[in-house]
């Protein structure tokens, strides 16, 4: 499975939190953002994604909306796993069941909140630092075989403004 785990884009402030909406800077970076992964996914020959996951939060949900609409063939769903707080554990459950599946999806995007982003990124790479700590919009494509620590392989990481590769 290729996992993408992708950090929602620029906030704004709220009256609380989960409210905070993506500023028009964090909506214009996500959309070339999805330009450049969808450049940098066929350039690899790995596929687009099939389920897009993400916490329910708003900032979040505005995040996967830009990024569903660039992939349509995609399914997008809210996962509790993915709010602010969560946990590895939480998060690898969640994956595991999607392995498990008879219709195991063949790319997942999971898109979610600092510093869960990251932790998720260091923990399957299994190589923290290995990619820079995701700023808003940031994202670290994975080859996922199992799920569990230091089992993934890094594609490409991006960061927002250009959305270069990383390696």
């Amino acid at each position: 499975m290729i996992l993408t785990i992708w950090r929602h884009g620029e906030a704004g402030s709220a009256a609380t939190d989960r409210k905070r909406e993506l500023t028009a800077g964090g909506r214009d970076d996500i959309g070339f953002g999805c330009h450049r992964f969808f450049e940098h996914c066929s350039s690899r020959a790995l596929p687009h994604p099939d389920l897009i996951l993400f916490s329910e939060w708003r900032r979040t949900t505005e995040t996967a909306d830009i990024i569903a609409g660039a992939f349509s063939h995609a399914t997008l769903q809210s996962n509790s796993a993915l709010i602010p707080g969560s946990s590895v554990a939480a998060v690898e459950a969640m994956l595991q069941s999607l392995f498990a599946a008879a219709n195991c999806p063949g790319h997942v995007v999971l898109v979610s909140h600092q510093p869960l982003v990251s932790i998720l990124v260091d923990h399957f790479l299994g190589d923290p630092g290995l990619v820079e700590s995701l700023s808003p919009g940031g994202l670290a494509c994975l080859q996922l075989d199992v799920v569990g620590a230091a089992c993934a392989s890094l594609e490409f990481s991006a960061q927002p403004p250009q959305y270069e590769i990383t390696r």
